[in-house]
């Protein structure tokens, strides 16, 4: 078939479809017909009199067509996504479905024909495979601003039917798994419990997102245990009098709080321009990249002292930081990654009024006044105070304990080096 018939076909199909909007079939007819008489074995056009003979009713001859459409272009998975239409409309089960396998076999993510297939398995009383397919729909249907109102309903359909089969399958774990969870305690199954809640889909799965440098082969771990950090029990014992030592140094020095947030202009700010220099997230510094602010921190001899003994991570120019964070009255930290998972951020809570909460990846934290917890910055995380009061809690780094000595010195030396670099 030569080129100008081809095109003189696909311009007589594309004229039957904007006549089949208008409801005029005789001529819709007319221009498939002499379209088949230009083209006979044109695959578009077996498709056209195929779904037009579809939407007529006449399920044999739209089926005829589209079969002699597949031996002439069997790898086309809109084909194979029509005849399945055909063989529904004919109630053939088994060749519908053999049709959509064969269309997703073409093309996996093609979202209409596994919503078919759900629908159909969903039919047969198949429904945790019609669950599997609706989830695996769910991700491949197009982001529209505004989709169509039969696939707005078909989404809440399939959202449903996973939702309702997460939840079957959870009350079927919790029964099978109870006697294997009755024979530990509680503690040693938190990882095993994040991992179940990823399997059913109530958490998400993050990963370290560090803004300069990620250091390979480090574990993901949104909070670290506790226990791992045995020297934060001397910080959690002076909470009060490091309390008192912010309380004190705000009275005197409210001047020395500064916005966390300070950009210059130029700098794209994307999610921080609300709080670019504002106070509203306040900091007072005691160590800044590595720097001591010896006025500072004569106002605070306890904190000082604690800080002095702590393993804070040291790079030149660049770290530790310490400081009190002050976070205002309804006020949102937005969602944000740290700079290296080569250090973890350590929080001690010293004032925390009701309605602050602290996200990092899936899990949801609320501040206890004296108790601390360490955490992976890279791995995002936001925080809230919906209060009305203000939030304080002192900030420091600490090296990761998964590197070296050895990493640790070259982390500090190429950082460094990268600094000077750019100088």
């Amino acid at each position: 078939m030569s080129a100008t018939a081809a095109d003189e076909a696909r311009g007589l199909i594309n004229a039957a479809e904007k006549a089949a909007a208008r409801g005029q079939n005789a001529e819709v007819v007319r221009l498939l017909e002499r379209a088949r008489g230009i083209a006979p074995q044109h695959p578009p056009v077996l498709n056209a009199l195929g779904m037009f003979a579809l939407k007529s009713g006449d399920f044999a001859a739209g089926r005829g067509y589209l079969e002699d459409a597949l031996k002439l272009d069997p790898r086309a998975p809109v084909l194979w996504f029509h005849l399945a239409l055909v063989c529904r409309a004919q109630a053939d089960a088994a060749a519908e479905l053999m049709a959509l396998d064969n269309a997703l076999a073409l093309d996996s993510r093609f979202y209409l024909a596994l919503l078919q297939k759900a629908t159909l398995l969903e039919r047969q009383s198949k429904q945790k495979q019609a669950a599997q397919i609706y989830s695996d729909f769910l991700k491949c249907v197009p982001e529209a601003a505004e989709p169509p109102p039969a696939v707005q309903k078909a989404i809440q359909h399939a959202r449903e039917m996973v939702a309702a089969n997460t939840a079957a399958l959870e009350s079927f774990l919790k029964t099978r798994l109870a006697s294997t969870r009755s024979g530990h305690s509680q503690p040693s199954l938190e990882r095993f419990d994040h991992c179940l809640a990823v399997l059913l889909g109530k958490r998400q799965v993050y990963t370290p997102q560090p803004t300069f440098m990620h250091f390979p082969r480090l574990p993901v771990i949104e909070f670290y245990e506790r226990r791992e950090f045995p020297w934060l029990d001397a910080f959690e014992q002076a909470t009060e009098a490091i309390r008192s030592e912010l309380l004190q140094l705000l009275a005197a020095d409210a001047d020395g709080v500064v916005p966390y947030v300070d950009y210059p202009d130029g700098v794209p700010l994307n999610q921080w321009k609300a709080l670019n220099r504002s106070r509203r997230w306040g900091a007072y510094y005691l160590l800044k990249n590595g720097v001591r602010l010896e006025d500072h921190l004569a106002r605070c001899p306890k904190t000082t002292e604690l800080l002095a003994h702590a393993p804070l991570a040291a790079v030149p120019g660049e770290a530790p930081t310490a400081f009190f964070s002050l976070l205002e009255p309804h006020t949102r930290i937005p969602t944000h990654t740290g700079v290296t998972n080569t250090r973890l951020v350590v929080h001690l809570p010293l004032i925390v009024p009701p309605g602050c909460r602290f996200r990092v990846g899936s899990e949801t934290r609320k501040w206890e006044p004296g108790k601390a917890w360490v955490f992976d910055d890279t791995i995002e995380h936001e925080a809230w105070n919906d209060s009305d009061e203000s939030r304080a809690i002192l900030i420091i780094d600490t090296w990761n304990p998964f590197l070296t000595t050895a990493e640790r010195e070259l982390v500090g030396a190429a950082t460094a080096a990268v600094a000077e670099y750019y100088q």
